[in-house]
């Protein structure tokens, strides 16, 4: 069973380009801090465009934020991404003739629709600064010192 990075990949991608406002902004160059092909990285661009995160003009490089980090939820990257997929899913290919196969379904449906409720209310709390902060906060050394890469 495969699940979903979308989130994590588009979270990825519009922290890269805070983040690196003078570096290389291209998909090549996106794909490969995330791990993965260029073609992965114009989905969830594109994505992010129509949902009106994240400006940009093909053939250039230079995409940027639609709005302040504090102003885009990580609700705002779900919905984008995900669109209403639910983050839990329900198992449709159980026996129907068997009691447990068809009603354990509907009295599961009542408790997901609640987890993704509250999921939703606390995704609609975390900003991408909340994470951009709590990136800066994991490149802290105990000494106060920053972690450069080179």
């Amino acid at each position: 069973m495969k699940y979903s990075t979308k989130v994590s990949d588009a979270v990825h991608i519009l922290a890269f380009i805070v983040l690196n406002p003078k570096g290389s902004l291209s998909s090549d160059g996106i794909a490969e801090s995330l791990h993965t092909n260029p073609g992965c990285v114009r989905q969830l661009m594109s994505a992010l465009r129509r949902a009106g995160l994240l400006l940009s003009v093909k053939g250039h490089p230079k995409p940027s934020l639609s709005r302040n980090p504090s102003d885009i939820t990580l609700l705002d990257v779900y919905k984008a991404v995900e669109g209403e997929k639910p983050l839990l899913h329900l198992d449709t290919h159980t026996n129907p003739d068997c009691g447990v196969g068809i009603h354990i379904q509907l009295s599961l449906q009542d408790y997901f629709d609640q987890v993704q409720e509250t999921a939703e209310k606390e995704m609609r709390k975390i900003t991408l600064q909340d994470i951009l902060e709590r990136y800066q906060e994991k490149l802290l050394l105990p000494n106060g010192n920053s972690i450069v890469f080179l």
